[in-house]
């Protein structure tokens, strides 16, 4: 029999699931059109052929039509009909990359790694792997598959010398700054620039430039941190923790065979990146061309694999199980977009949001849309998720305050990538708890090295703001 709550014991609050956030945010969006007045911006053809808003055009409609409540229940299902094509991305995507993960690859080449790297020299593997972790985050979209490596990755950095805290920050900032840095992560870029229609991977060498930036940073910072541990483990903000911090004479030997078999598992995913990226830059591919090349990329997995039918088939299944959630995200956010461009608001409430920020320089308008961005994360921990929810409004909004769709989708990625490792509504107590560091302890150090990483984002956004970036 399960005993209630003691008394004087405070419970503690959860956010409910994304899927009722997304629903309640519906609903409150549906009373809003029976209070917000309906209005429209004027319209122009753009450069590119894009209809975008005239800055101070707006004015208000007389055939103002609240969404009622049986609408907002159908509403949902034509959500998830508009949202089919980026949401069926999702799922095939994330499927072909499931068959990737599961080859033992990405294991087997760290193991290699770690057999080259060894005493002084090993401190060359934190930037090592903070771009390896990076680039599988940034171009398929890796992060929960991330998570297995962190205990491991613990076990190693406390072995050489260092400890869990230092393995802990080479994963999750690896993986956070890849969101934050992707040049075609289809999770969330692909979502992000489906939904504010701009090509897909436009702008891919500005933001690996900015994703070199963090990584830069992030490396002097945790290799500045794991040297003075070495220098004396008292310098750790672990010491003391049984198991955390490396012990006299003690030393972990991390062995796992890099295969033939990995070699080309790797290459096979190498030759599916440079493939899309080539045809998305040559040939205007969209997202029916990415989905083949990475189904075909599957397929020669299973094939270097020698794997039988049967566990095709498992995969498949698993792999489209796993992408459920975040697929139908996408489709129940996009009512919230129908919502409010049936009752006629949307207009309004971006003509709202660029009055004030109207009379700031272009720059710091962007950058306050990177801190909005940030903090939607704690309450929307879900890129894809966050990214259909706000892209609406904020696609539309830089074409008011007359900035490129381009650095919205910048400050959308730069709020949601790296504050997933920090806000307690994401995955910070996750990645803390598997490398069993304390959370206080975590954040005691991940909010110093978040915080440079933000300066750093709002120096980048201001910058793209001065170049013009995705004009």
């Amino acid at each position: 029999m399960s005993k209630g709550p003691k008394v004087g014991e405070k419970k503690k609050f959860n956010l409910p699931h994304v899927f009722i956030i997304l629903f309640c945010i519906m609903i409150i969006c549906a009373i809003a059109t029976y209070i917000i007045p309906a209005g429209t911006f004027d319209y122009m053809e753009n450069d590119s052929g894009r209809q975008v808003a005239i800055a101070g055009s707006w004015h208000p409609v007389d055939d103002a039509t609240p969404v009622g409540p049986f609408r907002l229940f159908e509403l949902v299902y034509e959500g998830m009909v508009n949202a089919a094509d980026i949401s069926f991305l999702v799922f095939i995507t994330y499927c072909s990359v499931t068959f990737i993960i599961k080859s033992g690859a990405f294991e087997g080449a760290v193991g290699a790694l770690l057999k080259i790297f060894k005493g002084n020299s090993s401190l060359i593997t934190i930037p090592i792997f903070l771009i390896a972790i990076g680039m599988g985050s940034s171009t398929v979209g890796m992060f929960e598959e991330w998570l297995p490596f962190i205990p491991v990755f613990a076990a190693i950095y406390t072995g050489m010398g260092y400890d869990a805290l230092t393995g802990l920050m080479v994963i999750a900032f690896g993986a956070g700054m890849g969101y934050s840095g992707a040049i075609m992560n289809p999770f969330t870029v692909g979502v992000a620039q489906g939904i504010a229609e701009v090509p897909y991977m436009s702008g891919m060498g500005y933001r690996l430039i900015c994703h070199a930036v963090m990584v830069i940073i992030a490396s002097i910072f945790i290799i500045m941190y794991a040297s003075k541990v070495k220098a004396d483990p008292e310098n750790s903000y672990v010491y003391g923790i049984e198991g955390l911090v490396r012990k006299e004479g003690e030393e972990i030997d991390h062995h796992v065979e890099f295969k033939l078999s990995h070699k080309l598992i790797l290459l096979d995913l190498l030759a599916a990146i440079v493939i899309v990226v080539i045809g998305v830059m040559k040939w205007g591919w969209y997202f029916s061309q990415i989905c083949a090349v990475f189904l075909i990329m599957a397929i020669i997995a299973a094939i270097i694999m020698r794997w039988n039918l049967q566990k095709v088939g498992d995969l498949l299944v698993s792999g489209f199980m796993e992408a459920t959630t975040a697929a139908m995200m996408i489709g129940i956010a996009r009512g919230v977009k129908l919502v409010l461009t049936e009752g006629g608001i949307i207009d309004t409430v971006v003509n709202g949001m660029a009055t004030p920020l109207s009379h700031m320089p272009l720059a710091i308008s962007a950058i306050c849309m990177l801190i909005v961005q940030t903090i939607l994360n704690f309450f929307i921990p879900s890129g894809s998720g966050q990214a259909a929810v706000s892209m609406p409004i904020m696609a539309p909004l830089a074409d008011v305050l007359g900035m490129n769709r381009d650095i919205a989708v910048l400050a959308y990625q730069f709020g949601d990538g790296l504050s997933n490792i920090i806000w307690p509504t994401a995955f910070a107590a996750v990645v803390s708890g598997l490398a069993r560091v304390p959370l206080e302890k975590y954040w005691k150090l991940a909010f110093k090295l978040f915080g440079l990483l933000v300066v750093a984002q709002a120096v980048l956004i201001a910058v793209a703001v001065a170049i013009n970036f995705g004009g």
